[in-house]
């Protein structure tokens, strides 16, 4: 018995197989005319037979009566369904009064329960079968199936069951390549729909970049005008260079001349000599462009010049800072 039979019992009359049967229906009816191929019917013929039986097209069966077989009902343990014809023909001469070689048999589950399986047991004798057979062949009787009493069952031996033809072969395997394109068709379209969603997301990830890009730039233009705003306002708070020259010359006495002059950050340094060095702090408050005055040092007498020489800072007066830039309004 076949390995895979126990998982074929199961299958049989399932819901699952209902299921499988309607499509195949639906694609058999797409398939072309030349490909189709459908199970032929069949023709149940009576043991004995009465008459020579005539070639047909339709698969042959042998039916048997009841009293021709030996029919027994076990118990086995849920184990056994993992091959259930060995343990049962291991098993056949406490069920029969018959070796196993003396038997064909058919093992079939009927129910499975939280502690054992019930089996069917159909067994004839080999000798018996195979003289019911031949008179069959004197007969034109090839069966494709033997079966006893309507129970479903084929005690034909597996070396005397007709190979099936090439068409069939085709058929049968039409479903699986029909569900392996299935399989195929989903594949593709989940392989591109995760390609869409890989476009979408580059394309997602490429316009955050591009935006962060924007963001930088702009953050990057207001640091940049805010600067320019900014120096615009120091220089335009800062006298210009010959207004705050021809302040000095106002301011400073004639006996008074500048060795050095630095205008930097705001703020003015001046060096040099004059007469009258100590009053020089009072004479500069009166400058428009300056403000806060003081020396730098001590004030210290030339012998040369015999005037005083002198350093002082002040800062420049910031008038205009808060005044608007001819930029804006």
């Amino acid at each position: 018995m076949n390995r895979l039979e126990p998982i074929a019992r199961h299958w049989r009359g399932s819901l699952l197989q209902q299921g499988w049967q309607a499509w195949i229906a639906e694609l058999r009816a797409c398939v072309p005319a030349w490909l189709a191929w459908q199970e032929p019917p069949e023709q149940i013929h009576h043991w004995p037979l009465s008459a020579p039986v005539a070639a047909a097209s339709t698969r042959q069966v042998l039916m048997l009566g009841a009293d021709a077989v030996l029919v027994q009902t076990v118990q086995l343990p849920l184990a056994a369904a993992r091959n259930l014809s060995a343990v049962v023909g291991y098993e056949l001469d406490r069920y029969t009064p018959f070796e196993a070689d003396q038997l064909y048999f058919v093992a079939r589950q009927e129910r499975r329960t939280p502690t054992h399986l019930e089996v069917t047991v159909v067994a004839i004798l080999r000798e018996r079968l195979d003289r019911i057979l031949a008179d069959c062949a004197t007969l034109g009787l090839h069966p494709h199936r033997v079966d006893a009493a309507d129970l479903g069952v084929d005690l034909l031996p597996a070396p005397l069951r007709p190979q099936r033809p090439t068409g069939m072969g085709l058929q049968r395997s039409l479903p699986w390549l029909c569900g392996a394109l299935l399989i195929a068709a989903m594949l593709l379209w989940l392989n591109d729909r995760q390609r869409v969603i890989d476009v979408m997301h580059a394309s997602v990830q490429r316009q955050k970049a591009e935006v962060a890009e924007v963001h930088a730039l702009r953050q990057q233009l207001l640091n940049t005008r805010g600067a320019a705003q900014y120096l615009t306002r120091r220089k335009l708070a800062q006298p210009p260079l010959a207004a705050l020259l021809n302040d000095l010359t106002t301011c400073l006495p004639a006996d008074t001349w500048l060795d050095q002059l630095d205008v930097k950050d705001g703020e003015i340094s001046i060096s040099g000599q004059s007469a009258k060095a100590s009053a020089l702090i009072t004479r500069i408050k009166g400058c428009r462009s300056l403000e806060n005055a003081q020396f730098e040092g001590v004030i210290q007498p030339d012998a040369r010049t015999g005037k005083d020489q002198f350093a002082l800072r002040a800062h420049l007066r910031q008038e205009t800072a808060d005044a608007p830039t001819p930029h804006t309004p």
